[in-house]
């Protein structure tokens, strides 16, 4: 258990935290959400004691063991990818390098050999003879190539290092699990054998994430960051927004009857109780949620920008054809022969573990790129948008955000601008911010506000929710949903897929592509699709 005491964290004139009082025990898993820039990292670093509190204790159990998901991905390049790992039980490791340094000895003195049974003693009682098994084992499991796993870190692509840095966090069966963002660069299965492991695990397990699939599945509790509070809530993520949604319109209806509200909440926490019993977790978060209190439903605070796309005018029944594209970078083909046509009312996905072929497609779409062969024809009537997963080449100018919006649309009212930028979270002074020294998530605002004025009736949309937080993520979500025209995506977010993608298309490793009309969750579980991608890997 980990309990927080009166906890306060201030970096100069800023507070962060303030009199944060919480509870963290065995066998539940603890969400920790909050905007960008409230501090979520931050708690986690005070949990782990790499950071002190200005005031307030943390109390861990004496023995403990706490292990950290680590954010560096270049902070063991010079190592084995199986010692890195094994370094997550730093005393078993410690115990393998000073009997690796013992019998290393030329000459082996009396004091040497009491030394090495001590050692080896230690070692049996911690099962050091399985440790290595055990780490393989995780990093098969986490579809770390078995080519990789006696290479040094630095020879390791980028999302195979994620891999092997969370097999660390894991490795020592820690009574603690901090994790910071661990689906980030997984693959769906990764995800899936991960949020399993949590499900499963009897400890705690503490996780700061913008995934919210991955918080819906695995969290017993939610712990809000809110105007330096942090608030405890029993529940998964969406429990948690439905409710604080409910909560502020019942807040802004002050004329409704008290009996109304308190029926309203009734049928609310009933109906995601009966919703809450698929698996392990799941079960005794419906418990939890039964013993709800009324008054534990409070609204948040929490800003959400308005997003809502509006097509200037709906397509006609043509919208694009694509034949055989095909484009070869760096002596690989990455698309061969694709062939597909978007029809009314579609809004597709675009899979696929290879990033650069999902963007160059895009790219060739939308004119940045000549393909090597094929044909593209989009329709008479079709106006398009394009969000780019690099941006940087939008924001090179020295000027502020309303100079920036109004230059692509000749704006100059200032007051209709000003209203515009507000609805994106862009008020007061902000507006005159300078672009070049704006977060991922601003820019990755500016861009939304751009494609929404252009008022397209085809949008393209390249890993949208990369750099936005939760609130921004959602309402980008919903805005999609509500969207009238047709719509090709790609992003790594299961729940933004899963509601707003009616058809699927997984770019394969062999440059060809698998087309779909059905659901992500369908299309994941599906037979079919699996056995033709299977044949695809093996080619």
């Amino acid at each position: 258990m980990i309990q927080v005491k009166n906890v306060t964290l201030r970096f100069g004139k800023r507070t962060l935290f303030e009199d944060v009082n919480l509870k963290f025990t065995d066998g539940n898993c603890y969400g920790i959400i909050g905007a960008n820039g409230a501090g979520k990292s931050t708690f986690l670093k005070l949990l782990s004691k790499e950071l002190d509190t200005t005031s307030g204790e943390i109390i861990v159990d004496k023995n403990a063991r706490i292990s950290v998901l680590k954010q560096d991905h270049y902070a063991y390049e010079e190592e084995r990818v199986i010692d890195v790992v094994l370094m997550g039980n730093a005393k078993l490791y410690q115990i393998m390098k000073e009997k690796e340094e013992l019998y290393s000895h030329t000459e082996f003195s009396e004091e040497d050999g009491m030394r090495l049974a001590e050692l080896e003693g230690e070692f049996m009682e911690m099962n050091g003879w399985e440790a290595e098994s055990d780490a393989t084992t995780l990093l098969n499991n986490l579809q770390v190539d078995s080519k990789y796993q006696e290479c040094l870190m630095k020879d390791l692509p980028a999302k195979e290092k994620v891999k092997v840095l969370l097999a660390q966090s894991l490795f020592q069966n820690p009574d603690v699990l901090l994790l910071d963002e661990p689906t980030n660069n997984l693959d769906i299965e990764c995800i899936n054998w991960l949020e399993e492991f949590i499900i499963n695990y009897p400890n705690t397990v503490i996780v700061v994430s913008h995934d919210r699939h991955f918080l819906n599945k695995v969290c017993t509790h939610i712990v809000d960051i809110d105007y330096s509070k942090m608030k405890l809530y029993v529940g998964n993520y969406d429990f948690w927004y439905e409710s604080s949604q409910l909560a502020l319109k019942q807040k802004q209806e002050q004329n409704k009857k008290k009996e109304e509200k308190i029926k309203e909440l009734q049928d609310f926490i009933a109906r995601f109780s009966a919703n809450a019993s698929k698996s392990k977790q799941a079960t005794s978060r419906k418990k939890m949620l039964e013993k709800i209190e009324l008054e534990e439903i409070v609204p948040s605070s929490r800003k959400y920008p308005y997003i809502d796309f509006k097509p200037e005018r709906l397509a006609g029944n043509e919208i694009l054809t694509v034949k055989n594209l095909t484009k070869t970078i760096d002596g690989r083909k990455i698309l061969d022969k694709v062939s597909f046509t978007v029809l009314k009312g579609d809004k597709i996905a675009i899979l696929g573990n290879d990033e650069i072929a999902k963007t160059t497609l895009f790219k060739i779409l939308v004119g940045e790129i000549r393909p090597d062969k094929g044909e593209i024809i989009f329709g008479k009537t079709i106006q398009k948008s394009y969000f780019p997963q690099d941006n940087t080449e939008y924001f090179q100018k020295e000027e502020t955000i309303m100079e920036w919006i109004g230059s692509f649309y000749d704006i100059k009212d200032e007051t209709v601008l000003r209203s515009f930028l507000g609805r994106m979270l862009f008020s007061g002074e902000d507006v005159f911010k300078k672009v070049t020294v704006l977060s991922g998530g601003e820019k990755a605002r500016c861009m939304l506000a751009k494609c929404m004025l252009e008022a397209p009736n085809f949008l393209i949309l390249d890993e949208p929710t990369a750099h936005l937080d939760l609130e921004s993520i959602t309402s980008l979500n919903n805005g999609l949903i509500k969207y009238e025209g047709e719509l090709l995506f790609a992003s790594h977010d299961h729940q933004f897929i899963s509601t707003t993608a009616n058809r699927m298309i997984e770019i394969l490793p062999n440059g060809s592509i698998l087309d779909r009309k059905m659901n992500y969750d369908d299309y994941l579980e599906s037979k079919e699709v699996k056995k033709i991608k299977e044949a695809a890997l093996s080619k």
